[in-house]
């Protein structure tokens, strides 16, 4: 994606700080943009932090979940580099997740703000519909970015615009993403979400016994087992903390989770997704139907 499609936008962004919220939609180039905005803040000498919240293209962790970096050089924004800290959301996709969502990109914001002139605050490519519009309200609302960089086609992103800066008093400039930046198919799409799982959960995992009482949201009694085989899972510390993933295996009225972190998990928090640990396909899960069975 050519570095020249951004000049102008970089141009008016050269005395930013504080915190800059991402908008558009998915392929319009926001983590190009991201790149070039923290490249630019580490020319003037500002620290620079970078919250990923597109849970389903993420290139701060795995997939469904919110990633934070501190980053020092533009390196530091490689998939392969480790995030500083995660929160786990457990879904790709923000239907049924939205509070967890907007809680884990939050916490994160804060955490940046606490040692950072510059919080680049990346956001899921989900932008139309209701859930898209919540998402982004509540995300602007609790979050309270000192700007927000819309990049959209056409006028596509006008409503959450319009709403943003109605209801927040939101100070958002626009820019039309980069001619070639095509939206990816769904077959596309699924095919990077599957890869992401695969880098996160491939190699031999470690197969831990886990009691119910270690899950969260907590599981009723006289709960079937067996609903819970295949559910990804975050593994948590003790300070609310996502470590990485792992995925449930239930036989014979025995769970286990399937995971590289087993030595340091405190607990084991629910996602919304099941995971084929042999080919990595998804399913979405309603969490809610999983354990009340409605």
């Amino acid at each position: 994606m050519p570095v020249r499609a951004y000049g102008a936008l970089r141009d008016r962004m050269a005395e930013v700080s504080g915190a800059v919220m991402l908008i558009g939609a998915a392929e319009t180039g926001k983590t190009t943009l991201a790149k070039l905005l923290v490249i630019d803040a580490l020319d003037r000498g500002l620290s620079v932090a970078y919250v990923d919240g597109d849970v389903a293209s993420t290139v701060a962790g795995p997939p469904a979940c919110v990633g934070l970096k501190f980053i020092e050089s533009p390196s530091d924004l490689d998939p392969e580099a480790p995030p500083a800290e995660m929160r786990f959301v457990g879904s790709t996709a923000p239907q049924g997740v939205v509070l967890p969502h907007v809680v884990a990109v939050a916490s994160l914001v804060d955490r940046a703000r606490a040692h950072s002139d510059l919080v680049v605050v990346d956001t899921s490519g989900v932008v139309g519909g209701v859930v898209g519009q919540t998402l982004k309200y509540h995300l602007w609302e609790m979050t309270k970015p000192d700007l927000g960089v819309a990049l959209q086609r056409g006028e596509e992103l006008e409503p959450i615009i319009g709403m943003l800066r109605r209801f927040l008093s939101a100070k958002i400039t626009t820019a039309e993403p980069p001619t070639d930046a095509a939206p990816p198919s769904p077959t596309d799409r699924q095919l990077r979400q599957s890869e992401a799982f695969r880098r996160a959960l491939s190699g031999p995992l470690q197969r831990w016994r886990v009691q119910t009482t270690v899950f969260a949201p907590t599981l009723p009694e006289e709960f079937d087992l067996d609903r819970l085989d295949g559910m990804l899972v975050g593994v948590q510390d003790d300070q609310g903390r996502c470590l990485g993933l792992g995925v449930v295996e239930s036989s014979g009225g025995v769970l286990r989770v399937a995971t590289h972190l087993g030595e340091d998990m405190r607990g084991l928090r629910l996602g919304s997704l099941r995971v084929d640990l042999e080919t990595f396909a998804t399913q979405r899960v309603r969490l809610r139907q999983l354990i009340f069975g409605i």
